[in-house]
């Protein structure tokens, strides 16, 4: 499936098998896939905690409004973010790259977030989000089905996961093999009712 295909053929499945499991080596190329997401100063702050332990699953199912596919759903992957990792070792999210590049980009890093907290936040966020397209896309070209989630209570997900005070949490994908068709796609916007040309009107 070329990739303009799997855009548009992604769906978000709520019914999935649960005797199907993914393998472990198809669970490590979806994985490998998230890391290729890009991020800003290549921070990587993703965190995908993986939820393998079935007791934990039907404790987040709990405090996710009994939705099936937390527990049905070959794979559950919470997204989480480290809002810190801006500080945490810079150096080494430019390990391959020329010195002069690497000191520049990792000098720059620190200022650049220092004392914006605000900043922080929404790229740990933005990148999460990115991250979790590249998942959904990967796992649609590789013949399963996704769900992203955000209806769960954080706060209790977030204790249930032991979350570092330092990150954020954001949402959950389901990740399987569909065993019923999601309902007709209920419609796109036109083009001209999102697209901008130069400065708002």
């Amino acid at each position: 499936m070329n990739t303009l295909d799997t855009i548009y053929a992604r769906r978000s499945v709520k019914q999935y098998d649960p005797e199907h499991r993914l393998t472990d080596d198809e669970v490590t190329r979806l994985l490998e896939a998230a890391i290729q997401s890009p991020t800003s100063f290549n921070i990587q702050h993703w965190r995908f905690v993986v939820v393998k332990d079935a007791e934990l699953r039907k404790q987040v199912r709990a405090a996710g409004h009994d939705q099936a596919q937390m527990t049905d759903a070959s794979l559950l992957i919470l997204m989480t973010a480290d809002a810190k990792a801006w500080k945490k070792s810079p150096e080494r999210y430019w390990q391959n790259a020329p010195k002069e590049v690497a000191d520049l980009l990792v000098n720059w890093m620190g200022p650049f977030h220092e004392g914006n907290e605000r900043l922080q936040l929404d790229e740990a966020q933005r990148s999460i989000g990115m991250a979790m397209q590249t998942i959904m896309l990967a796992a649609k070209a590789m013949g399963y089905d996704s769900c992203p989630m955000i209806g769960f209570e954080h706060d209790k997900v977030a204790a249930l996961v032991n979350l570092p005070d330092d990150h954020v949490i954001g949402p959950m994908i389901a990740i399987g093999r569909g065993t019923k068709d999601p309902w007709p796609k209920p419609g796109q916007l036109a083009l001209d009712e999102v697209v901008v040309t130069d400065r708002f009107g």
